[in-house]
């Protein structure tokens, strides 16, 4: 069995997979570890944007997004109270992807994971990390199985970092200290919603903020992040009701939007609860790490941009790594500090105004004073939707042209060809 490999990635969703596709193709041996069994249902959005699906092209789920995904989504809303608020959203240049759509994560997940099987990685599903030690060059990972209790040591030189938002690994321990601010998020999905297809709705109430969407299979998925004292006091009027459901009765009673959306719809299962969210980047300079996707940075997911950051900052990392030689031999620690500079100081120019929109657009949803000068603007002047769904960049891919191409299957043919390196044909 094999253990020694060019590079251990912790964490297989879309960044992870993503990652490790690209890597596999490049010719390096890569280990993926996921502790939990696909398909899993997450709390998170459904949205994947224009700007995103040329990647998910190039990484060999295109057709079977296309076939599955829910319809185009070019109308966006603003719901708060009684008010609802429409406009378009803007297209993409892309001649074949203007316009994004809603996939759930069970099948999206599902989708790169088999991508990431073919194209030769180890996959260690479902393998929990039990410690990661080392530094750049020379990284040992030890893991276990989480059905048999059985272990393995792997060791690379490179590591890369893609778990979600409410795990920690080495150097990211999370702090435990309660606040009233903290943000906790929630989803579930419905069936027979009576949402139009093609519209992104973002909810507004005191405390907190959310969207819906319909997805694949006409199914509605709504999510929302509420402030810790907003559902505590929600739970005090409602004693005896899980949060999930004091949360639809607040969402219903606050927002006639999802009032309406949701008058003669099923809830498909439990609703989903996770958090308290960490906004903000995750990126140090004395990290020897890799970080993509959450373990990077998230922000405020009130635009939206969650899968953006997520698969386009694999791709960032990986143009990093690969290069124009598309595979280095000697993985040291100096090359690989070099990299992470270069990778960092991209990750901050593509995202970190990202973040900085979402947190003031949050910030503004939120609150009673805010949130009433947010719905006068955007009844005034609707385009300001619009031109906030621009600014929070959902028409830009992190990954150029020129990048994508770099990467595509074609290329990582050719470099196949003259790879080195072996890497494990089957998951452990």
């Amino acid at each position: 069995m094999q253990t020694q490999f060019d590079a251990i990635i912790v964490g297989a969703g879309p960044a992870g997979s993503s990652a490790a596709i690209l890597l596999a193709r490049a010719g390096w041996s890569v280990a993926l570890i996921e502790k939990q069994r696909f398909p899993r249902r997450k709390v998170c959005g459904e949205c994947v944007a224009a700007s995103n699906l040329p990647l998910l092209e190039a990484l060999g789920i295109g057709p079977a997004f296309e076939a599955g995904a829910g319809a185009e989504l070019r109308k966006v809303a603003l719901m708060r109270g009684d008010r609802v608020i429409v406009a378009n959203l803007p297209a993409a240049a892309h001649e074949k992807y203007p316009w994004g759509r809603a996939l759930g994560r069970e099948m999206l997940d599902t989708l790169l994971l088999g991508q990431a099987r073919a194209a030769g990685v180890a996959l260690l599903q479902p393998w929990s990390v039990q410690t990661i030690e080392g530094a750049a060059g020379d990284w040992r990972c030890e893991a276990r199985a989480m059905d048999t209790e059985a272990r393995l040591t792997l060791r690379a030189p490179l590591a890369i970092d893609a778990h979600g938002s409410w795990e920690a690994l080495r150097s990211q321990d999370r702090h435990l200290t309660r606040n009233a601010s903290d943000l906790f998020a929630f989803k579930a999905n419905f069936h027979g919603a009576s949402l139009d297809e093609g519209l992104l709705p973002m909810l507004s109430f005191d405390g907190g903020y959310g969207g819906m969407v319909v997805a694949d299979g006409g199914v509605t998925t709504v999510a929302c992040c509420i402030r810790r004292d907003h559902l505590e006091a929600h739970r005090r009027a409602s004693p005896g009701l899980r949060a999930g459901e004091v949360v639809e009765k607040m969402l219903k009673r606050e927002c006639r939007g999802v009032r309406v959306a949701l008058q003669a719809a099923s809830r498909a299962g439990p609703w989903l609860a996770a958090g308290p969210l960490a906004p903000g980047s995750r990126l140090r300079a004395d990290d020897d790490m890799f970080r993509i996707g959450n373990a990077a940075g998230e922000a405020h997911p009130i635009i939206g941009e969650g899968m953006s950051m997520a698969l386009q900052s694999a791709w960032l990392l990986c143009a990093q790594l690969l290069g124009v030689e598309r595979r280095v031999k000697e993985l040291g620690a100096a090359w690989q500090r070099e990299v992470r500079r270069r990778y960092v100081a991209e990750w901050r120019l593509q995202f970190e105004p990202r973040m900085r929109l979402a947190a003031a657009f949050a910030h503004m949803a939120m609150r009673p004073a805010s949130a009433a000068t947010l719905m006068a603007l955007a009844e005034s002047w609707p385009g300001l939707l619009t031109r906030g769904a621009r600014w929070s960049g959902k028409l830009r891919c992190a990954a150029d042209p020129a990048t994508i191409a770099l990467l595509s299957p074609v290329a990582a043919l050719a470099a196949e060809s003259s790879a080195a390196s072996t890497f494990a044909s089957q998951a452990i």
